[in-house]
Protein backbone atom coordinates (compact mmCIF):
# COMPACT_ATOMS: atom_id res chain seq x y z
CA UNK A 1 0.00 0.00 0.00
CA UNK A 2 2.30 2.12 0.81
CA UNK A 3 4.44 1.51 -2.39
CA UNK A 4 1.65 2.46 -4.41
CA UNK A 5 0.84 5.92 -2.35
CA UNK A 6 4.45 6.68 -3.51
CA UNK A 7 3.79 6.23 -6.94
CA UNK A 8 0.76 7.93 -6.79
CA UNK A 9 2.62 11.33 -5.43
CA UNK A 10 4.89 10.37 -8.13
CA UNK A 11 3.01 10.35 -11.06
CA UNK A 12 0.82 13.54 -10.01
CA UNK A 13 4.34 15.51 -9.55
CA UNK A 14 5.43 14.53 -12.83
CA UNK A 15 1.64 15.29 -13.65
CA UNK A 16 1.95 19.19 -12.31
CA UNK A 17 5.42 19.21 -13.97
CA UNK A 18 4.25 18.77 -17.29
CA UNK A 19 1.21 21.28 -16.32
CA UNK A 20 3.49 24.14 -15.60
CA UNK A 21 6.54 23.08 -17.89
CA UNK A 22 8.74 24.96 -19.13
CA UNK A 23 9.39 27.27 -16.18
CA UNK A 24 13.34 27.78 -17.00
CA UNK A 25 15.31 27.91 -20.08
CA UNK A 26 15.65 24.68 -21.96
CA UNK A 27 19.10 23.62 -23.01
CA UNK A 28 19.51 22.17 -26.93
CA UNK A 29 22.37 19.81 -27.25
CA UNK A 30 24.28 19.29 -30.40
CA UNK A 31 26.85 16.45 -30.26
CA UNK A 32 28.75 18.36 -32.73
CA UNK A 33 31.22 21.51 -33.02
CA UNK A 34 29.15 24.67 -34.40
CA UNK A 35 29.15 25.26 -38.38
CA UNK A 36 27.78 21.98 -39.52
CA UNK A 37 24.14 20.87 -40.64
CA UNK A 38 23.20 19.49 -37.18
CA UNK A 39 24.01 22.70 -35.66
CA UNK A 40 22.50 24.25 -38.18
CA UNK A 41 19.25 22.34 -38.09
CA UNK A 42 19.31 23.33 -34.31
CA UNK A 43 19.81 27.13 -35.12
CA UNK A 44 17.10 27.40 -37.04
CA UNK A 45 14.70 25.65 -34.35
CA UNK A 46 16.10 27.06 -31.19
CA UNK A 47 15.07 30.73 -31.25
CA UNK A 48 11.45 30.29 -32.60
CA UNK A 49 10.43 27.22 -29.98
CA UNK A 50 11.77 29.12 -27.18
CA UNK A 51 9.54 32.16 -28.28
CA UNK A 52 6.71 29.38 -28.39
CA UNK A 53 7.54 28.10 -25.40
CA UNK A 54 7.66 31.05 -23.34
CA UNK A 55 11.32 30.48 -22.51
CA UNK A 56 15.12 30.57 -23.76
CA UNK A 57 16.21 27.19 -25.58
CA UNK A 58 19.89 27.52 -25.63
CA UNK A 59 22.11 25.66 -27.91
CA UNK A 60 24.79 23.63 -26.39
CA UNK A 61 27.42 22.07 -28.74
CA UNK A 62 29.04 19.11 -27.16
CA UNK A 63 31.62 17.77 -29.84
CA UNK A 64 33.31 14.48 -29.30
CA UNK A 65 34.06 11.00 -30.08
CA UNK A 66 31.48 10.72 -33.60
CA UNK A 67 28.91 12.30 -31.39
CA UNK A 68 28.57 9.72 -28.51
CA UNK A 69 29.79 12.22 -25.98
CA UNK A 70 27.05 14.97 -26.27
CA UNK A 71 24.49 11.94 -26.72
CA UNK A 72 25.42 10.61 -23.56
CA UNK A 73 25.20 13.56 -21.93
CA UNK A 74 21.37 13.89 -22.84
CA UNK A 75 21.09 10.08 -22.22
CA UNK A 76 22.09 10.76 -18.78
CA UNK A 77 20.16 13.84 -17.97
CA UNK A 78 17.21 14.27 -15.54
CA UNK A 79 14.09 13.59 -17.65
CA UNK A 80 12.54 16.69 -17.37
CA UNK A 81 12.38 18.56 -20.68
CA UNK A 82 14.93 21.24 -19.82
CA UNK A 83 17.54 19.13 -21.76
CA UNK A 84 17.33 17.92 -25.48
CA UNK A 85 19.36 16.89 -28.15
CA UNK A 86 19.75 17.28 -31.63
CA UNK A 87 19.98 14.08 -33.31
CA UNK A 88 21.06 13.32 -37.41
CA UNK A 89 21.89 10.27 -39.08
CA UNK A 90 24.97 8.80 -37.38
CA UNK A 91 21.98 8.31 -34.50
CA UNK A 92 20.89 5.39 -36.89
CA UNK A 93 23.96 4.25 -37.49
CA UNK A 94 26.25 4.02 -34.15
CA UNK A 95 24.29 0.95 -32.98
CA UNK A 96 25.18 -0.53 -36.48
CA UNK A 97 29.03 0.01 -35.92
CA UNK A 98 29.33 0.08 -32.24
CA UNK A 99 29.97 -3.42 -30.08
CA UNK A 100 29.37 -0.87 -27.24
CA UNK A 101 28.04 2.39 -26.16
CA UNK A 102 27.16 4.14 -23.40
CA UNK A 103 23.41 4.44 -24.04
CA UNK A 104 20.79 2.68 -26.06
CA UNK A 105 19.60 4.75 -28.74
CA UNK A 106 15.93 3.29 -28.69
CA UNK A 107 15.76 2.68 -24.84
CA UNK A 108 17.37 5.84 -23.61
CA UNK A 109 16.12 8.18 -25.76
CA UNK A 110 12.38 9.53 -26.91
CA UNK A 111 11.87 10.66 -30.23
CA UNK A 112 10.09 14.30 -30.65
CA UNK A 113 10.05 14.88 -34.18
CA UNK A 114 11.94 14.66 -37.06
CA UNK A 115 13.34 18.23 -38.24
CA UNK A 116 14.51 17.93 -41.12
CA UNK A 117 15.81 15.70 -44.06
CA UNK A 118 18.89 16.65 -46.67
CA UNK A 119 19.84 14.84 -49.61
CA UNK A 120 23.01 13.07 -50.82
CA UNK A 121 24.83 13.25 -54.12
CA UNK A 122 27.06 10.93 -55.76
CA UNK A 123 29.57 13.07 -57.39
CA UNK A 124 32.96 12.45 -59.23
CA UNK A 125 35.94 14.35 -60.18
CA UNK A 126 35.68 15.51 -63.79
CA UNK A 127 38.23 13.56 -64.89
CA UNK A 128 36.41 10.38 -64.44
CA UNK A 129 35.18 8.98 -67.27
CA UNK A 130 31.55 8.63 -65.55
CA UNK A 131 28.66 10.67 -66.39
CA UNK A 132 25.94 7.80 -64.70
CA UNK A 133 25.64 5.36 -61.93
CA UNK A 134 26.10 2.22 -64.58
CA UNK A 135 28.83 4.29 -65.76
CA UNK A 136 30.75 4.05 -62.03
CA UNK A 137 29.96 0.34 -61.63
CA UNK A 138 31.02 -0.99 -64.61
CA UNK A 139 34.40 1.05 -64.26
CA UNK A 140 34.59 -0.37 -60.55
CA UNK A 141 33.88 -3.85 -61.68
CA UNK A 142 36.83 -2.98 -64.44
CA UNK A 143 38.96 -2.06 -61.61
CA UNK A 144 38.17 -3.68 -58.54
CA UNK A 145 39.50 -1.80 -55.43
CA UNK A 146 40.95 0.86 -57.40
CA UNK A 147 38.07 3.18 -57.32
CA UNK A 148 38.28 5.10 -54.28
CA UNK A 149 35.71 7.16 -52.17
CA UNK A 150 36.21 10.16 -49.34
CA UNK A 151 33.63 10.61 -46.46
CA UNK A 152 34.08 12.10 -43.05
CA UNK A 153 35.62 9.08 -41.23
CA UNK A 154 34.79 5.19 -40.86
CA UNK A 155 30.24 5.52 -39.98
CA UNK A 156 29.93 8.32 -40.95
CA UNK A 157 27.24 8.94 -43.38
CA UNK A 158 29.14 9.89 -46.58
CA UNK A 159 30.99 6.01 -45.78
CA UNK A 160 27.57 4.37 -45.48
CA UNK A 161 26.67 5.86 -48.60
CA UNK A 162 29.45 4.59 -50.07
CA UNK A 163 28.97 1.56 -48.43
CA UNK A 164 25.84 0.83 -49.70
CA UNK A 165 26.74 1.58 -53.00
CA UNK A 166 29.40 -1.34 -52.84
CA UNK A 167 26.86 -4.04 -51.76
CA UNK A 168 24.04 -3.28 -53.96
CA UNK A 169 26.35 -2.87 -57.16
CA UNK A 170 28.71 -5.95 -55.96
CA UNK A 171 31.68 -3.93 -56.80
CA UNK A 172 35.11 -2.99 -54.78
CA UNK A 173 35.80 -0.21 -53.95
CA UNK A 174 38.10 1.77 -51.69
CA UNK A 175 37.66 4.02 -48.46
CA UNK A 176 39.52 6.75 -47.97
CA UNK A 177 38.38 8.55 -44.41
CA UNK A 178 39.22 11.72 -43.69
CA UNK A 179 38.75 14.55 -40.97
CA UNK A 180 35.35 15.52 -41.99
CA UNK A 181 33.18 16.01 -45.45
CA UNK A 182 34.61 18.93 -46.26
CA UNK A 183 38.44 17.82 -46.08
CA UNK A 184 36.77 14.71 -48.09
CA UNK A 185 35.59 17.49 -50.69
CA UNK A 186 38.90 18.90 -51.04
CA UNK A 187 40.54 15.43 -51.79
CA UNK A 188 37.88 15.57 -54.57
CA UNK A 189 38.18 18.64 -55.23
CA UNK A 190 42.12 18.12 -55.51
CA UNK A 191 41.61 14.59 -58.00
CA UNK A 192 43.12 12.66 -55.19
CA UNK A 193 39.97 10.71 -54.78
CA UNK A 194 37.47 9.39 -57.28
CA UNK A 195 34.12 9.96 -55.63
CA UNK A 196 31.96 11.40 -52.47
CA UNK A 197 28.54 11.10 -51.57
CA UNK A 198 28.52 14.41 -50.08
CA UNK A 199 24.65 16.34 -48.40
CA UNK A 200 23.55 18.74 -51.32
CA UNK A 201 24.69 21.59 -49.17
CA UNK A 202 28.79 20.85 -50.26
CA UNK A 203 28.03 19.06 -53.53
CA UNK A 204 25.82 21.81 -55.57
CA UNK A 205 28.04 24.46 -55.32
CA UNK A 206 30.78 22.51 -56.97
CA UNK A 207 28.75 20.86 -59.01
CA UNK A 208 26.93 24.46 -60.84
CA UNK A 209 30.22 25.15 -60.95
CA UNK A 210 31.77 22.13 -62.87
CA UNK A 211 34.39 21.43 -60.70
CA UNK A 212 32.70 17.75 -59.65
CA UNK A 213 30.13 15.91 -61.65
CA UNK A 214 26.97 14.76 -60.14
CA UNK A 215 25.54 11.06 -61.07
CA UNK A 216 22.80 10.89 -59.09
CA UNK A 217 21.30 11.90 -55.99
CA UNK A 218 20.66 9.31 -52.91
CA UNK A 219 17.47 10.34 -52.50
CA UNK A 220 13.98 8.92 -53.67
CA UNK A 221 12.75 11.18 -55.74
CA UNK A 222 14.74 14.22 -57.69
CA UNK A 223 15.27 17.30 -56.09
CA UNK A 224 15.23 21.13 -57.59
CA UNK A 225 18.70 22.05 -57.18
CA UNK A 226 19.95 19.12 -59.44
CA UNK A 227 16.85 18.65 -61.62
CA UNK A 228 18.45 16.83 -64.50
CA UNK A 229 20.30 14.16 -61.79
CA UNK A 230 18.39 11.14 -61.73
CA UNK A 231 18.14 9.23 -58.31
CA UNK A 232 20.06 5.82 -57.49
CA UNK A 233 16.61 4.38 -57.65
CA UNK A 234 16.43 5.85 -61.71
CA UNK A 235 19.57 4.19 -62.18
CA UNK A 236 18.98 0.67 -60.81
CA UNK A 237 19.47 0.58 -57.22
CA UNK A 238 17.16 1.81 -54.42
CA UNK A 239 18.69 0.43 -51.76
CA UNK A 240 21.18 2.93 -52.17
CA UNK A 241 19.16 5.41 -50.39
CA UNK A 242 21.57 7.89 -47.61
CA UNK A 243 19.52 11.50 -47.19
CA UNK A 244 20.96 13.18 -44.20
CA UNK A 245 18.20 13.46 -41.06
CA UNK A 246 18.14 15.30 -38.53
CA UNK A 247 15.52 15.12 -35.47
CA UNK A 248 14.69 16.18 -31.60
CA UNK A 249 15.17 13.72 -28.81
CA UNK A 250 14.45 13.73 -25.21
CA UNK A 251 15.68 11.58 -22.49
CA UNK A 252 13.71 8.40 -22.12
CA UNK A 253 11.20 9.43 -19.32
CA UNK A 254 10.44 12.56 -19.97
CA UNK A 255 6.44 12.64 -19.10
CA UNK A 256 4.26 12.35 -22.38
CA UNK A 257 2.34 15.31 -22.31
CA UNK A 258 5.94 17.60 -21.88
CA UNK A 259 6.47 15.10 -25.19
CA UNK A 260 3.36 15.73 -27.07
CA UNK A 261 3.75 19.55 -26.16
CA UNK A 262 7.71 19.66 -27.69
CA UNK A 263 5.98 18.21 -30.68
CA UNK A 264 3.09 19.85 -31.45
CA UNK A 265 5.08 23.30 -30.79
CA UNK A 266 8.80 22.77 -33.17
CA UNK A 267 5.98 21.38 -36.19
CA UNK A 268 4.83 24.87 -35.51
CA UNK A 269 8.37 26.29 -35.90
CA UNK A 270 8.62 23.76 -38.88
CA UNK A 271 4.99 25.79 -40.78
CA UNK A 272 6.95 29.29 -40.33
CA UNK A 273 8.13 30.56 -43.68
CA UNK A 274 11.08 32.11 -42.68
CA UNK A 275 12.21 28.96 -41.46
CA UNK A 276 11.19 26.76 -44.14
CA UNK A 277 12.81 29.08 -46.60
CA UNK A 278 16.08 28.87 -44.58
CA UNK A 279 15.90 24.90 -44.62
CA UNK A 280 15.06 24.80 -48.34
CA UNK A 281 18.10 27.07 -48.62
CA UNK A 282 20.18 24.39 -47.60
CA UNK A 283 19.00 22.15 -49.90
CA UNK A 284 16.77 20.53 -47.39
CA UNK A 285 13.45 19.27 -46.62
CA UNK A 286 11.16 19.94 -43.67
CA UNK A 287 9.55 17.04 -42.34
CA UNK A 288 7.52 17.80 -38.95
CA UNK A 289 6.21 14.01 -38.08
CA UNK A 290 5.01 12.79 -34.65
CA UNK A 291 6.73 11.53 -32.08
CA UNK A 292 5.31 7.60 -33.18
CA UNK A 293 6.58 8.13 -36.59
CA UNK A 294 9.54 9.13 -35.85
CA UNK A 295 10.93 6.54 -33.23
CA UNK A 296 9.36 4.45 -35.88
CA UNK A 297 11.85 5.91 -38.55
CA UNK A 298 14.97 5.94 -36.45
CA UNK A 299 14.24 1.94 -35.91
CA UNK A 300 14.31 1.55 -39.16
CA UNK A 301 17.27 3.49 -39.78
CA UNK A 302 19.05 1.19 -37.59
CA UNK A 303 17.83 -1.62 -39.04
CA UNK A 304 18.71 -0.59 -42.26
CA UNK A 305 22.35 0.39 -41.27
CA UNK A 306 22.99 -2.54 -39.27
CA UNK A 307 22.47 -5.02 -42.85
CA UNK A 308 24.90 -2.83 -44.44
CA UNK A 309 27.49 -2.70 -41.51
CA UNK A 310 27.17 -6.49 -41.47
CA UNK A 311 27.42 -7.05 -45.46
CA UNK A 312 30.72 -4.76 -45.42
CA UNK A 313 31.88 -5.54 -42.15
CA UNK A 314 32.02 -1.95 -40.88
CA UNK A 315 33.20 -1.95 -37.26
CA UNK A 316 34.11 1.30 -35.03
CA UNK A 317 37.62 1.50 -34.84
Amino acid sequence: MYKYLILLIILQSAGVRAAEYPVRPIRLVVAYAPGGTTDFAARVTAPRLGELLGQTVVVDNRPGAGSILGSEVVAKGVPDGYTLLMVDTAFGILPAIYARLPFNVQKDFAAITQVMSVPNALVVHPSVAARSVKDIVELAKAKPGQLTFGSGGVGTPLHMAGEQLKVAAGIDMLHVPHKGAAPAMASLLGGQITMVFPTLALAVPQVRTGKVRALAVTSRKRVASLPDVATTAEAGYPAVDATSWFGLVAPAQVPRPILNRLGIETAKVLKLAEVRERIEAQHGEVVGNSPGDFAKFIATEISNWTRVAKAGNIKAE
